[in-house]
Order: C-alpha cells, then structure tokens, then sequence
C-alpha cells in the first residue's frame, strides 16, 4: 500500500500539538506478563531516529529476529486484541495498550524490543507505560511531524456496529458502547485527544471481561493471565474488583484507548473525527483499512518547519473537551 503522497499545502491547526517529530529521550524496561498466555514478557523502549515510526523488535536468546512496523498492513488477528506479525509468521499480541500510550503522549519515533509473543498487559491499562514514558521524557527531533489527513468520510458497517472517520482539524474520538448489563449498559464519550486528555481521561481505564466466558476462553487458550489484577471482571450484574471503577464510565473510556491503539496503526498521527459505535478491535482495524484503500480520501500533509523551534516543555495540564453524555 502507498503512503508516500505528500500533501503540497502546509497548514496549522488551531490545536497544534508540536510541529516537529518526536523520540523518547531515555530507554524503558518494563516487565510483566502476558494476559492471554500467562507467560512472562518484558520489552524495552529504544529511543529512534526520524521517520522510523513505531517498530516492534522481536527478540530470541538475545538476538533480533523480526521487525514489525506498527501497521495496519501487518495485522494478522482481531480476536479480542490487536496482533501484528510479518510474513515468517512472527507475531505480536495485545500492542494496543503500549501503541495507545505513545500515540496518545504524541510519541513518533520508537523500537519496542520484546522477547515473547505478547506485550505484558501490566494492570489492563495504559498507566504504566504513561508513567514509564513520562519519567523517560520526550525529546524532539529537527524532522517535521507527519499527518495522515482524512479528506472525505468512510464508513463501515459490521452487524450492530459501525465506524465512521471523517475530516477534523485535529483528533477527535467518539466511542459509544452497549452491553446487556447493567453495570455497562450504554455508554458514549468523546474528547478532543491531546496527551492531556490522553493521561488524565483514559490512560488508567482497564481492560473488562464477563465471568460467564472465562470456561470458554480458558479452552481457547486465551486469557489465561487475567486476573483482578489486570482486568475489571464482571459477574451477577456487579463488579468483582473489591476496589469498584477507577473513572465514571470507565468501560467506554477503555474502549477509547483501544481505539486510539489500534488507529496508531495509520503510521502517523491522524487529523480526523472518528465515530464508533459497538466496535472493538476489528472494526477500527476495518476502517483504517477501508480509508486507506480509497487513495482519495486521505493524505500525507506535513507540519510547517519552525525557524526557532522552543525546547520541548513537558505535556501536562492541557485543555480537554467533553462532548458525550
């Protein structure tokens, strides 16, 4: 799939987040383990040059055996996570957690090395990995930032559920969700995506899952490292978790950090409104895919090159707008 078209206008938006690229200024390790397998993992987070994107390292006994651009062309799996892979059959679960958490604190640029097929699901949120990168830092590069820049709507529509992107000056997410149960029920939010949006409104939302399909899931070999500690598990129409919510609404605000996750996988940041309602993890997947199979409505637009660009100041304390009931 092409994505080389450069838009020839520049432009500025009126929520301008940083015109040039990105990196970590430090490496990370984080250890933890793997939701569905169980296993130990662990993966470092490596600084990256210019226009590198956010790669994943696999690693074996200490050597490199595949890298795995964080691209919707790479998805291999859907079923209740996100999972890239190359064409050896090398694969990466559960990355929409930790790509939720770089996308949303606008980090461009980053090898994640990882020595097991799934990135460790630490407590069903993005919270460590925020933590972690904003202990790091972020440092910027002279390169300037990549957008991808939807230019018409695309829809798809899957059963009970659709997605819609569309055109937006900046990032806009609007995720609706319907459960039989009452402990979720309907939910809507939608916010204006900045990092602070990103770290206050969603990144310690957890993962959730039913009691009643754990059996189920433990026979398909999934699962099998949640716990209360990493998921918010709902059973009898009330929740396990002897702690309760961390946030209102906290299952529609995980959704949203999936969708962030998954939509990293556009390769560059998004200017666009995206609208899902009863989705997951395929349909952001469909619609990325939908959008980039009609070369008319989308491209590549470049941020303006700044003559004196400031040092970098910490991303904390932005605006957030709320537009959900």
């Amino acid at each position: 799939m092409e994505r080389r078209r450069e838009g020839r206008g520049k432009f500025m938006l009126k929520r301008f987040i940083g015109s040039r690229q990105t990196t970590l200024a430090h490496e990370i390790e984080l250890k933890g383990t793997g939701v569905h397998s169980g296993s130990p993992a662990s993966i470092v987070l490596h600084p990256a040059e210019s226009d590198t994107g956010l790669r994943f390292l696999v690693s074996k006994r200490g050597r490199i055996v595949s890298e795995i651009d964080a691209s919707v062309e790479n998805v291999k799996n859907l079923t209740l996570c996100t999972v890239i892979g190359d064409d050896e059959g090398v694969t990466v679960g559960t990355v929409e957690h930790l790509l939720a958490a770089l996308r949303g604190l606008a980090v461009d640029n980053c090898y994640i090395e990882i020595d097991s097929k799934e990135v460790p699901i630490m407590d069903g949120s993005s919270a460590a990995f925020v933590e972690a990168i904003d202990e790091a830092g972020i440092r910027d590069l002279s390169a300037p930032r990549k957008y991808i820049k939807v230019l018409k709507p695309i829809r798809v529509e899957e059963d009970n559920a659709w997605g819609e992107i569309s055109p937006h000056t900046g990032f806009f997410v609007d995720v609706e969700i319907e459960f039989d149960t009452t402990v979720i029920g309907r939910q809507r939010i939608a916010y204006e995506m900045t990092p602070g949006v990103f770290r206050n409104e969603l990144s310690r939302a957890r993962t959730f899952g039913f009691m009643s399909d754990v059996e189920k899931l433990w026979k398909a070999g999934l699962a099998l490292g949640a716990s209360l500690e990493n998921s918010v598990a709902i059973g009898d129409d009330k929740i396990m978790n002897p702690e309760g919510l961390r946030y209102p609404k906290e299952f529609v605000r995980h959704k949203m950090l999936d969708a962030v996750g998954d939509l990293a996988l556009s390769g560059h940041p998004l200017l666009c409104k995206y609208r899902s309602v009863r989705g997951g993890h395929r349909l952001n997947a469909h619609v990325l895919k939908a959008l980039f199979a009609d070369k008319s409505a989308w491209t590549i637009a470049t941020a303006p090159r700044l003559r004196n660009p400031l040092p970098m100041q910490p991303m904390v304390g932005e605006w957030a707008v709320a537009a959900g009931k």
